[in-house]
């Protein structure tokens, strides 16, 4: 069996939650394969969304795109230049259930501060068998982060019934 990205609409998956939206920047952004859209969040956190497979799939690694959204006129400047961003935590929960109920914690990462480049986060992951995705972010660098891709390879074990 092969495996494939299985979070791209292309491929059925749809983003079916996000505690935040900006028309311009919306959260299906996220899983179309264009590498130059992105969801943004709206400042506070924590901000989370959930992608459905609409299958049972095995996921096998992770590959989470972001960038800090340092927009002058969004963001206001830190008070003095040894001040410290917060550190950002991005949690992973999953479910297997026909429905988006029944999360299980899975994974949580810290995520290295990459001022002016894209992050690029890859996790390999074991036991991923699911249905839905829960992402939580649950701190930031700064106020307003924008997410360009979630990518997860692996395999569909099933269709729903």
């Amino acid at each position: 069996m092969r495996q494939f990205d299985l979070c791209l609409s292309s491929e059925g998956s749809e983003v079916v939650l996000a505690t935040s939206s900006d028309e311009k920047h919306p959260p299906e952004n996220i899983i179309d394969g264009n590498p130059e859209t992105f969801w943004t969040t709206t400042g506070m956190f924590p901000q989370e969304f959930i992608i459905c497979f609409h299958k049972h799939v095995k996921v096998e690694k992770l590959i989470i795109q972001s960038y800090l959204a340092l927009c002058p006129l969004l963001v206001p400047p830190l008070v003095n230049s040894t001040q410290k961003p917060m550190v950002r935590t991005l949690k992973i929960e999953k479910t297997k259930s026909k429905e988006p109920v029944d999360f299980e914690r899975w994974i949580e990462r810290d995520f290295v501060h990459t001022e002016g480049q894209l992050q690029n986060e890859e996790i390999l992951v074991h036991d991923g068998y699911c249905t839905y995705l829960r992402f939580i972010i649950t701190k930031a660098f700064d106020h307003f982060i924008s997410v360009h891709c979630v990518s997860a390879e692996g395999l569909v074990v099933s269709n729903h019934s």
